[in-house]
């Protein structure tokens, strides 16, 4: 499916957590009310599933999972919060992608173990091959957020070109529902 122009227009998002999410994931801060709040979209749809390994949420396990379950692809914006926002970065430096969304996003393992071991950072970023394998590029950080440097979200936000969403009282995003996430995600499938 394309627009007018016969560029792909998007048909679905597919939310990717955070990492820690065990359980059920729609019961989880703000990604059920989200899938919810898309779903009702005409025709759009909102993938939100478990993901496997969800605690250390490693790239060797998830990138595939994106690909072949999630089936991620030029049709689809990828919202990603945390770990989730590393995952949709190091997806779509080698996948085309209609958009990412980045909830929370940073650069490197933060000195943490589990962070190690996901295999995100243990190497350079591929700023390009992100921004051009994406059509749209926006991101929500909180300077406040107690998990994550500043530093590293603005890092994120002048490698790619984003469109950022700066808060200072918004935390790790952890809230219950996310209406400006909604709002972004709507503008880039409403034609302007």
């Amino acid at each position: 499916m394309s627009d007018t122009t016969g560029e792909p227009s998007p048909l679905k998002a597919v939310i990717v957590p955070g990492n820690g999410g065990g359980g059920n994931i729609e019961s989880c801060i703000w990604y059920g009310w989200t899938k919810k709040k898309l779903d009702k979209i005409p025709k759009f749809q909102c993938l939100l599933r478990n993901m496997p390994d969800p605690y250390r949420a490693r790239e060797t396990i998830w990138l595939p999972f994106m690909e072949t379950e999630l089936q991620c692809d030029a049709h689809t914006i990828i919202i990603g919060h945390s770990s989730g926002a590393a995952a949709a970065m190091r997806f779509a430096e080698k996948h085309q992608v209609y958009a990412i969304v980045l909830v929370s996003a940073y650069t490197t393992d933060l000195g943490d173990e589990n962070e190690k071991e996901s295999g995100y950072f243990s190497r350079p970023w591929q700023w390009d091959n992100i921004k051009s394998n994406c059509r749209n590029i926006i991101q929500f950080g909180s300077t406040d957020d107690p998990f994550l440097p500043w530093s590293e979200q603005q890092e994120v936000a002048d490698n790619l070109g984003a469109e950022l969403h700066k808060y200072t009282d918004r935390g790790h995003f952890q809230n219950t529902a996310f209406h400006e996430l909604v709002n972004a995600v709507k503008g880039l499938i409403t034609p302007k």
